[in-house]
C-alpha cells in the first residue's frame, strides 16, 4: 500500500506481532480520503460481523428455553426437560448479568490488547458456550444448577459490545463517529432478533438434537469472523487505556444517575428480548409457544431499529426531553400490559393477548428509543461540568475522557437490567402466580426514572439540548484515544 500524500503511512506495523498500524490520523481530511475510510470501513464491517454474532449467542437460551419446559402435565416436553417458567426465566437472566459484568474489562481489552487481536480473541471464545449448549440440551438429566452455569457462559457474548464500540471508536474522524457507531450498535442489537427468528426455525422438532442444531450454525459463524478479523482488520498503536478517567467517572454522582437511567431503558430491552419467547409460552398467562417461536424476535426487532432514532431525536430536541417521553411511553407500554392480564392484574376483568402482545411492542419501542436518548445524555452532561470548570482546553478535554469513563460505567450497570427484569419476573410467577406484581414494579419504576430525569437534568433547562461540538458521544469514546 503506498502512502499517502501527507506522508503518514498508516501501515507501518511495530515489532509486535499481529497487523498494527502506528500512524493514525483520521482528523487529517487527505490521509481519511486517501487511506483512512478504506481501511476504517474494513474494520468496522468486521466488527459489526463479530458484535453480531456475540449478540445472538448471548441470549440464544432466550429462545431455547422455549422448548426445555414442562408439558402440560408437568412431565418432559418434547426435548425431555421439565424446566417450569420460572426456571426457564432464571436461565434467561443469568447470561444477561454475566454479559454485564463483563462489559467493563471489555473495554479496556481493546486498547491493552489491540481491537483486531482481541476480535479474534471473543469470536473464537463464542464457539465455547455453543459447544456446551450442544452438550446440555442433549442431557436432560442434568441439574438445574448446572445448566445455570452452562447457560452462564454465553454472557461473553454480551461483552462483545463494548469491546467493539470501543474499537471502532478509534478507527473514525469525529464527524462520522456517530454514524459508524450507531450502525455497529444497531447491528450487535439486531443479533438477538435474529437469534430469536432463526433459532425459532431451528428448533421447531423440540427434540435435544434440534436445539444442538443452533450450535451448528454459529460455531461456523464465530470462526469465519474470528477468520475474517484475523486476515482484515487492524491494530490500532494510539489505543491507549485510561484507567484514571474511568476511576474518576466512577466518583461523580452523574455517573450513577446516568446508570440507574440506563438500567431502565438498555436493561429493560435487553430483559424483555430476553423473557419475552418465555412470557408468550407461559401456561400461566396465554401459553401461546406458537407466538412465541413465530413471532417472538418481533420486539428485539423493534427495539432494535428504534435505537438510532432515539439519538438523532436526542441530537434535535434534548436528550432528557426524549428519555423523559420515552419512560412516560413505557409507563403506558406498562399499564396496558398489565391491564391485558385480566382480573389478576386488577384493571380489566378479562385478558386479552391482542393488547398483551400490542403493550410489549410499545415497550420494546419506547425503550429502543430511550436507549439512544440517554447514551446521548452522558457526554452532553460531562461536557456541561467541563464548561462550568472554565470550559478550557484542558477542562473540556478531563470532561470528554470522564465521559468515555462513564459510558463504560453506564453500559456495564444498564445491562444488568438484563438480568433482573427475567428475575422480577420470575419470582413474581413463583409467589404469586402471576406476572402482574412484576408488571406494577416496572411500572413504578419507569415513573421514578421519568421523575429523575426531569429533577436533575429538565427542572433548569436540559443541558443536552444544545450539543456541544466537544462532547458527542463520538468523541467521548474517542477520548482515551488522546
Amino acid at each position: 500500500m503506498s502512502p499517502p500524500s501527507t506522508g503518514r503511512n498508516p501501515d507501518r506495523r511495530t515489532s509486535r506481532s499481529g497487523r498494527w498500524i502506528d500512524d493514525w490520523h483520521p482528523e487529517d481530511p487527505v490521509f481519511w480520503k486517501e487511506t483512512g475510510r478504506r481501511i476504517a470501513r474494513r474494520n468496522l464491517v468486521l466488527s459489526v460481523i463479530a458484535e453480531h454474532f456475540g449478540f445472538s449467542v448471548w441470549v440464544m437460551w432466550s429462545i431455547l428455553v422455549v422448548k426445555m419446559g414442562a408439558n402440560a402435565d408437568g412431565g418432559p416436553g418434547p426435548a425431555g426437560f421439565a424446566l417450569t417458567i420460572d426456571q426457564q426465566l432464571w436461565l434467561v437472566a443469568v447470561p444477561s448479568g454475566v454479559g454485564a459484568f463483563l462489559r467493563l474489562p471489555y473495554t479496556f481489552a481493546v486498547p491493552v490488547f489491540g481491537g483486531r487481536n482481541w476480535t479474534v480473541f471473543s469470536a473464537l471464545l463464542l464457539v465455547v458456550p455453543c459447544a456446551l449448549m450442544m452438550w446440555a440440551v442433549r442431557h436432560p438429566e442434568l441439574s438445574f444448577g448446572t445448566l445455570l452455569m452452562i447457560a452462564g457462559v454465553a454472557g461473553v457474548g454480551g461483552g462483545n459490545f463494548a469491546s467493539s464500540m470501543t474499537n471502532i471508536s478509534f478507527f473514525y474522524p469525529e464527524k462520522e463517529k456517530g454514524w459508524a457507531l450507531g450502525l455497529n450498535a444497531a447491528g450487535g442489537n439486531l443479533g438477538v432478533a435474529v437469534i430469536q427468528k432463526v433459532g425459532a426455525l431451528v428448533i421447531a422438532g423440540g427434540t435435544g438434537t434440534a436445539l444442538a442444531q443452533i450450535g451448528l450454525i454459529y460455531i461456523p459463524l464465530a470462526i469465519v469472523a474470528a477468520v475474517g478479523a484475523l486476515l482484515f482488520m487492524d491494530n490500532l498503536s494510539e489505543a491507549k487505556a485510561d484507567f484514571g478517567s474511568t476511576a474518576s467517572a466512577a466518583r461523580r454522582g452523574q455517573t450513577w444517575i446516568m446508570s440507574f437511567l440506563y438500567i431502565g431503558t438498555f436493561g429493560s430491552f435487553i430483559g424483555y428480548s430476553s423473557a419475552f419467547p418465555a412470557l408468550l409460552k407461559n401456561p400461566a398467562l396465554f401459553n401461546r409457544p406458537d407466538v412465541a417461536l413465530s413471532y417472538g424476535f418481533l420486539g428485539a426487532l423493534v427495539g432494535s431499529v428504534a435505537r438510532p432514532l432515539g439519538g438523532k431525536l436526542g441530537d434535535r430536541i434534548g436528550g432528557a426531553k426524549v428519555t423523559v417521553a420515552a419512560f412516560a411511553v413505557m409507563t403506558l407500554g406498562g399499564l396496558g400490559a398489565v391491564a391485558s392480564i385480566g382480573r389478576r392484574g386488577g384493571i380489566l376483568d378479562k385478558p386479552s393477548f391482542g393488547l398483551f402482545f400490542a403493550s410489549f411492542m410499545l415497550l420494546f419501542l419506547a425503550s429502543g428509543i430511550g436507549n439512544g436518548s440517554t447514551y446521548r445524555m452522558i457526554p452532553a452532561i460531562f461536557a456541561a461540568r467541563g464548561a462550568r470548570n472554565g470550559g478550557t482546553a484542558e477542562a473540556m478535554l478531563r470532561a470528554r475522557r470522564e465521559a468515555a469513563g462513564a459510558i463504560g460505567i453506564c453500559s456495564a450497570v444498564g445491562a444488568f437490567g438484563g438480568f433482573l427484569v427475567p428475575i422480577i419476573y420470575a419470582e413474581s410467577n413463583k409467589a404469586y402466580g402471576t406476572i402482574a406484581p412484576a408488571l406494577w414494579v416496572y411500572v413504578g419504576l419507569f415513573v421514578v426514572m421519568a421523575a429523575v430525569t426531569w429533577l436533575c437534568y429538565l427542572r433548569r433547562g436540559d443541558i443536552s439540548a444544545q450539543p456541544s461540538p466537544a462532547a458527542t458521544p463520538s468523541q467521548v469514546l474517542a477520548a482515551s484515544t488522546r
